[in-house]
């Protein structure tokens, strides 16, 4: 499939934030791509390209305005950076989200968090009723869900010293108990990012099963 790709810049709260654009030559359903606290380094540019040549128009934004984690405690600095102003972050989430929505007019969307992302993901979908799909990777939270709309599919790591397995399944009873549909998956001898190529904790065969199991919830419900 021909897909285009593409920097894009929106507006927050007054300010500049770039993104990342990816997307089929005719369109297709939204998907908002939150990426984990390392910012949007090459492999998130790269599940958008995936999405888009898989049929979705999948957009995602840049935290850090170019700069990218490269170890642990430099991504501590960037991310403290950033979630010191929750307002501006928010409104960043925001417009990426509106933007997503403002090309498939009428239509809902679907988010994909990582980490980080995740939690954004999931403040998001809380309160916005046009998501209608929300995946989450190895993070999470639990706002106020009795006005969620969306679906939601979880991905969650045996040995995760950032978000243990015990949080993703006290989320899910409480998205439950606010009649949230949602399904969690646990992924045995895996690790917080396993999902992401360029990191040591990367596990093909789970990364595969958790984007077989994803790609098959999003082309249900967008």
């Amino acid at each position: 499939m021909s897909i285009q790709k593409s920097e894009v810049e929106l507006e927050a709260n007054g300010k500049p934030v770039n993104a990342y654009l990816a997307s089929p030559s005719n369109g297709g359903p939204g998907v908002l791509v939150l990426p984990s606290w390392w910012g949007l380094k090459p492999f998130f540019k790269q599940v958008c390209d995936e999405l888009a040549e898989r049929g979705y128009t999948a957009l995602a934004p840049d935290y850090y305005n170019g700069r990218i984690g490269r170890t642990i405690d430099e991504t501590k600095v960037l991310q403290e950076e950033v979630e010191s102003d929750l307002d501006a972050m928010n409104a960043m989430i925001k417009a990426a989200k509106d933007y997503v929505a403002s090309l498939r007019v009428g239509r809902p969307i679907g988010i994909a968090g990582f980490s980080m992302g995740t939690d954004w993901a999931v403040i998001t979908a809380a309160k916005e009723p046009d998501v209608v799909a929300t995946v989450l990777f190895y993070g999470g939270y639990s706002p106020d869900f009795s006005k969620m709309k969306s679906k939601v599919l979880g991905h969650y790591a045996e040995v995760d010293e950032w978000f243990p397995f015990d949080h993703a399944k006290s989320m899910e009873q409480k998205m439950k108990a606010a009649g949230v549909d949602v399904t969690i998956h646990f992924y045995p001898k895996t690790a917080h990012w396993f999902m992401e190529e360029d990191r040591p904790e990367y596990d093909s065969a789970a990364a595969a099963l958790a984007w077989e199991r994803t790609y098959k919830f999003l082309k249900e419900n967008l």
